[in-house]
């Protein structure tokens, strides 16, 4: 064939182009599994984090968040555990679970058991900064009601101003907040410093400069958090075992041969 002609070199950039294509191929899926983990590890440690464990080293965030996380739970809106499979919770998407009607949402739960003894539940929470997406988990107390820890998380946001919402200061504002006033869930709200909330919900000082990044945390607290009420309620009426119970009952008939 002539090398010189046009169907030479046609073939031969489809040759090449088919190539290089599969060897690409061959290594995104040799790599996936490597970048698979170390994406589930960066989430492990915003989740160890907003139980104000510090971040273990790569090799041992996952031995570290398993000592600490010990039950995956999914719950209903009206506070009913439905699932308590291993990584149930953890493996939710919530770019698109947020986007159902709370009904048809898979609402995660993260049961932690601290080294004093002490009982917290993380929840996943997910919304929109002024760039691009903000995520973050909420622990709270198993008295239900109690903030212990909060990590956010965001993909674009300014540095400086809306990305401050990362800092360890800003997150440690909520330590202590409740999300129930008068046996009424009230989302904790993030606002300019000197504004008052209307409904008595208890309140942080946004970042400063970063107003509408902080009406996103805000914004995603009240849309993820709300949700959850009757399952906060529960705990608040069971003393935080009602978890463990259901979870054992639901564990013991999954182990029943069918």
């Amino acid at each position: 064939m002539n090398k010189n002609s046009n169907t030479y070199q046609i073939l031969y950039a489809a040759v090449m182009v088919l190539l290089v294509g599969t060897v690409l191929a061959f290594i995104y899926m040799a790599l996936k599994p490597k970048q698979n983990e170390n994406i589930a590890n960066d989430t492990r440690k915003q989740i160890l984090s907003a139980l104000h464990i510090a971040s273990p080293d790569d090799a041992q965030v996952k031995e570290t968040y398993e000592k600490y996380v010990v039950q995956d739970l999914l719950v209903d809106h009206e506070g009913n555990i439905v699932d308590s499979a291993k990584n149930v919770a953890f493996d939710v998407p919530m770019k698109k679970n947020v986007k159902l009607p709370v009904a048809e949402r898979q609402l995660p739960v993260l049961k932690s058991v601290m080294d004093d003894g002490s009982v917290k539940y993380v929840l996943p929470i997910y919304g929109a900064g002024l760039w691009g997406p903000i995520w973050g988990y909420i622990a709270v107390n198993d008295d239900g009601n109690t903030i212990y820890g909060a990590n956010f998380s965001h993909e674009g946001e300014t540095p400086g101003l809306g990305a401050r919402i990362t800092e360890q200061s800003f997150q440690d504002l909520f330590k202590g907040k409740h999300l129930f006033v008068d046996g009424q869930f009230k989302s904790v709200a993030v606002l300019k410093k000197g504004q008052k909330t209307t409904d008595g919900a208890e309140q942080i000082d946004a970042v400063t400069g970063a107003t509408i990044t902080s009406r996103g945390v805000s914004d995603m607290m009240a849309d993820c958090l709300a949700p959850y009420e009757g399952f906060l309620k529960k705990l608040q009426s069971n003393g935080g075992t009602q978890c463990t119970a259901e979870a054992t009952e639901s564990e013991t008939n999954d182990n029943q041969p069918e």
